[in-house]
């Protein structure tokens, strides 16, 4: 369960993020319409670096999953080479389920 909290304060950071980088393009807007110069500099330089760290974060999500995904598939290894016939006699539950299910149709 703490993965998934964790997976879910990073979800709510990079939402936060994105909306950071659409309240700057708005601004950035704002500001190019009517003037140059310093302020749509500034606002220039918010906007690159609020896309650097929604995109670290995005790339730290990734990393995340994908390290999270592998630990599950060496489980399941693991399982069904300490477990070869209860794996086995699963698969074989499930495919007889899934053969029912298909046939009713």
């Amino acid at each position: 369960m703490n993965a998934a909290n964790d997976m879910n304060v990073a979800k709510e950071r990079l939402v936060k993020d994105f909306r950071a980088v659409a309240t700057d393009a708005e601004e950035l807007l704002k500001a190019t319409a009517s003037q140059t110069g310093e302020r749509v500099t500034a606002a220039r330089a918010r906007i690159e670096e609020t896309l650097r760290e929604a995109r670290e974060r995005l790339a730290e999500l990734e990393e995340g999953a994908l390290a999270r995904g592998k630990q599950a598939v060496r489980r399941t290894d693991e399982y069904v080479h300490d477990h070869p016939w209860e794996s086995i006699g699963v698969a074989g539950a499930v495919g007889l389920l899934l053969g029912m299910l298909i046939s009713r149709r």
